[in-house]
């Protein structure tokens, strides 16, 4: 899916529209729908860390298609239409929210680092935060109050539904992955507004945006072993499919 006008199953891969740190956003001759390329890119720390790791975007197309499936099994609502092949999906349209929801179960990276709590405490409830998407400010946490300021929600009760959303989708994946034999540590959630207005679950979820740690060993199996040069990038990745896979 190289070029910009191939066409799988009579969907045809226009113009690029945007690309992210991850993901490259194709048009397609359906007017609400688009095609999401993962790249082989990795970034950390606003970008200013930067790599590649071959195969790394296939290994994230599958988890995150995967994960999106069970969600929408699960009741919650996507944007996510099918996987197309190794690296490219479908997905509907969105308006997406600046706001990148982070679900913390246990304390490690930034929230350890800014309140000073001890790297590995479990939570004693599930801590919900909002992050301004913005590359320019690096991304700063923010409040209620921020987003109103901001005007980035239409209104505040969409806070309520993010915060809700997050914590179910919480419930459904730490349920999965402990049986999997991972601890879910943390992830960003991105959401975005449908063609009817519908607050809908975007993006993906992957390595890249989730903390995952074996259960018995806490070795790290995700992005962080680019951040802390810990190597094995890509087989980390390849455990986390395998272990989603294993039924």
């Amino acid at each position: 899916m190289n070029s910009p006008t191939h066409t799988t199953n009579a969907i045809e891969k226009g113009a690029m529209l945007y690309e992210g740190k991850g993901k490259k956003l194709f048009a397609t001759n359906k007017e609400n729908q688009l095609i999401a390329e993962f790249k082989d890119d990795l970034t950390a720390f606003n970008a200013l860390k930067k790599s590649q790791e071959s195969g790394k975007g296939a290994l994230n197309c599958a988890i995150s298609s995967a994960i999106f499936d069970l969600l929408q099994k699960a009741g919650i609502k996507t944007h996510f239409i099918k996987q197309l092949d190794s690296t490219h999906i479908l997905c509907k349209k969105v308006k997406i929210i600046p706001i990148e929801v982070v679900v913390r179960n246990v304390a490690t990276g930034s929230l350890s680092k800014r309140l000073g709590i001890k790297d590995g405490l479990i939570l004693p409830f599930t801590l919900v935060e909002f992050y301004y998407k913005n590359d320019d400010l690096g991304d700063p946490i923010i409040n209620d109050e921020h987003c109103q300021i901001l005007g980035i929600i239409d209104d505040i009760k969409e806070l309520d539904i993010l915060r809700q959303e997050a914590k179910r989708i919480n419930e459904i994946l730490r349920e999965f992955f402990d049986k999997k034999g991972l601890k879910l540590i943390d992830f960003k959630l991105e959401f975005g507004k449908d063609e009817h207005g519908n607050i809908i679950l975007a993006d993906e979820i992957s390595p890249d945006s989730c903390r995952f740690w074996d259960k018995q060993t806490n070795e790290k199996l995700d992005k962080d072993r680019f951040r802390q040069d810990l190597g094995d990038i890509k087989e980390a990745y390849q455990e986390v499919l395998k272990r989603i896979e294993n039924r």
